[in-house]
């Protein structure tokens, strides 16, 4: 392929990258990007086809499919002989209601900027500031891991805060666990759905995720004791409360028999647990049913913040403690210092759980709003952040993915988060990301206009 800085080539166009997705899509992000930055404007002409395919050493094919697209995203206008221009926006293309990403909504009657102001003065007024701008050993101070062991109280009640280990965020963590407990080449399982973090860090690290089969109650014990049998893993990697993304929590029940499991094929499980406080009555964490086989995750992220880049882990065993930490020691050193005081300034005189409970009430406000627009289709279970959304027969979900973020709605579509080379036919709606609650309203409501029409139908009204 010619390099795309030729001079001959187009400006906007990036260097298509080999395991970038589909070329014709890459083209097209290309080109919407391109409008929004401003480098190209409304009226501007589009280089001719055949063109543009032999200048990237790609088929006519794929500049067709890419140019259509454009068009789906009303962003080209055909003008018969004269050519393919930019055509004048019909909406802001930087107004996208973003349902994508997975973060804490802002909780009505909280006032966070003065909670910011007040965890921060406090701070600098109790800390050594010199201690604040300089290195720590990982894992985190012995104030902050009792802070750690407070937050973890409502899980696993007192704690001896020696166990836990602070990080600079789960997926951190994750990576973490993923290199002290596992060799290159090892299998980890998990559900045929799962945390797409998981799946980066297992193939950076040269390990290999296998799905393990799940129903409505979660991964099936009897599936997990054969592949075990099977595979030998090194890991179990689990989400069993409001599972990312279906939303699903293991019932106590079958946590008893996951562990029992594991215990029985000496395999250890990596229980990554964001959202057990933000749901309603969840069942004890799987690690109270295996203390010696799980490594337990929370994080702050998702119950508070995205900027608190901070997540709990408790390793009760001290040489596992310092496996895990001279593997994180490998990548992220330390959690900042700073935010490390915030998050136990917080913790410690009650601001953190005054903000917990006001994102988990804006969080059941948000799933409310969505059991009613979207009713027929919802699937929640009122809690949390996101819903599971299987989709009509007519639709699949990549196309649903790209049909929504033509009209200005970011979702995200189930192969996102597939383990294995199978797929349901679904998306994952994020309720927290849009701040403004008529903004979301809005947003769901052409979400949900978008789902009752055919995608036939909804390319002949975009062409």
């Amino acid at each position: 392929m010619k390099n795309v800085q030729d001079e001959n080539l187009p400006i906007w166009l990036p260097r298509l990258a080999v395991h970038g997705g589909p070329r014709f899509l890459q083209i097209a992000d290309a080109l919407q990007a391109a409008v929004v930055e401003g480098s190209l404007k409304p009226g501007d002409r589009l280089p001719p086809q055949r063109l543009l395919a032999a200048q990237l050493d790609v088929d006519l094919t794929t500049i067709t499919r890419a140019y259509d697209e454009a068009r789906r995203r009303n962003l080209l206008e055909g003008r018969g002989a004269r050519g393919t221009y930019v055509a004048a926006p019909k909406v802001e293309l930087n107004a996208i209601l973003d349902l994508s990403m997975n973060i804490p909504p802002p909780p009505d009657g909280v006032d966070f900027d003065d909670m910011l102001k007040q965890g921060l003065s406090q701070v600098l007024m109790r800390a050594d500031n010199e201690l604040l701008m300089t290195y720590h050993l990982a894992g985190g101070s012995d104030s902050d891991r009792k802070a750690g062991a407070k937050w973890l109280a409502p899980m696993f009640g007192h704690l001896d805060s020696r166990q836990v280990v602070v990080c600079p965020g789960a997926q951190a963590a994750i990576a973490a666990l993923i290199l002290a407990l596992t060799e290159p080449g090892d299998v980890i399982l998990a559900e045929p759905m799962s945390y797409p973090g998981l799946r980066a860090a297992a193939t950076q690290f040269g390990r290999h995720v296998i799905a393990v089969k799940a129903d409505k109650h979660g991964m099936v014990p009897e599936m997990l004791d054969e592949a075990c049998r099977q595979h030998k893993p090194g890991l179990v990697y689990l989400n069993p409360t409001l599972q990312n993304p279906t939303a699903v929590t293991i019932p106590e029940r079958r946590r008893k028999e996951l562990a029992s499991i594991a215990k029985r094929c000496n395999v250890r499980i990596v229980e990554d647990d964001p959202y057990w406080l933000l749901a309603d009555a969840p069942p004890p964490p799987i690690a109270t049913f295996a203390p010696e086989q799980v490594y337990y995750i929370s994080t702050l992220s998702k119950c508070l913040t995205p900027g608190l880049r901070v997540a709990f882990v408790l390793i009760p065993g001290p040489h596992e403690r310092e496996r895990f930490l001279v593997a994180l020691r490998s990548f992220a050193l330390m959690v900042a210092p700073l935010t490390a005081a915030l998050d136990t300034q917080w913790i410690l005189d009650g601001s953190a759980d005054r903000l917990m409970e006001g994102v988990r009430n804006e969080a059941r406000l948000r799933h409310w709003m969505a059991r009613d627009i979207l009713a027929g289709r919802y699937s929640g279970f009122g809690d949390g952040l996101h819903v599971w959304l299987e989709l009509p027969g007519y639709w699949n979900s990549s196309q649903l993915a790209r049909a929504a973020g033509s009209e200005g709605i970011a979702v995200t579509p189930a192969e996102a988060f597939a383990t294995g080379s199978g797929s349901v036919n679904a998306i994952r709606i994020s309720l927290g990301c849009i701040k403004d609650r008529g903004c979301l309203q809005a947003g769901l409501q052409r979400l949900s206009h978008l789902l009752a029409r055919r995608p036939e139908s909804f390319s002949a009204a975009v062409v």
